[in-house]
């Protein structure tokens, strides 16, 4: 197995895990905000994909798709039904209980579906050259590579955010 097939077939894993945890949400309760919890479900989704179109775009060279995703926007909103305004996904921003300024609880799985499948992709034919390649990455540079982690990680933690609003919720557990 290569890195990078080690790298591809762990952010598909996360994709798989955080999944789990999107039952319950509807075009009702995917903007909706559970005191003392920082985001909504359709803000991680947006998020997650957003960051993970962001690695893709450092490994593979193509651009944020912008049928996902308008440019821009501002930090409480932006978007529409089928897109995710940029600056409304990304750190700092607020997000709302305005499903207007967000894509539909499908829509939002669906984006973020395509952004795992790219990254993925982007990882799994990336050359050894490439991985190894410094790139910016907020204030620091890292090598590529190091990203494929940090994604699984961040799909993660963002997917620990989204159990605490089905507890939040009393939505019925994954598990039962």
């Amino acid at each position: 197995m290569t890195r990078q097939s080690i790298y591809a077939e762990g952010i598909l894993e996360s994709r798989a895990l955080c999944a789990r945890y999107f039952a319950g949400f509807d075009d009702t309760s995917h903007t909706k905000q559970a005191p003392n919890l920082p985001n909504h479900f359709a803000w991680n989704l947006g998020h997650l994909a957003y960051i993970m179109q962001s690695v893709a775009k450092r490994i593979d060279g193509a651009a944020v798709p912008d049928s996902d995703f308008i440019e821009g926007g501002h930090p409480s909103g932006g978007g529409d039904a089928k897109r995710f305004a940029t600056a409304s996904v990304t750190m700092g921003s607020v997000p709302v209980d305005d499903p207007t300024q967000y894509p539909t609880r499908d829509r939002c799985v669906e984006i973020f579906n395509a952004a795992c499948e790219r990254c993925a992709a982007a990882f799994k034919n990336a050359p050894d050259a490439d991985l190894d390649r410094e790139v910016p990455w907020g204030a620091v540079s890292l090598p590529i590579w190091k990203l494929g982690p940090h994604m699984q990680f961040h799909n993660g933690a963002h997917a620990g955010e989204i159990a605490d609003l089905r507890r939040a919720f009393a939505f019925k557990s994954i598990f039962a």
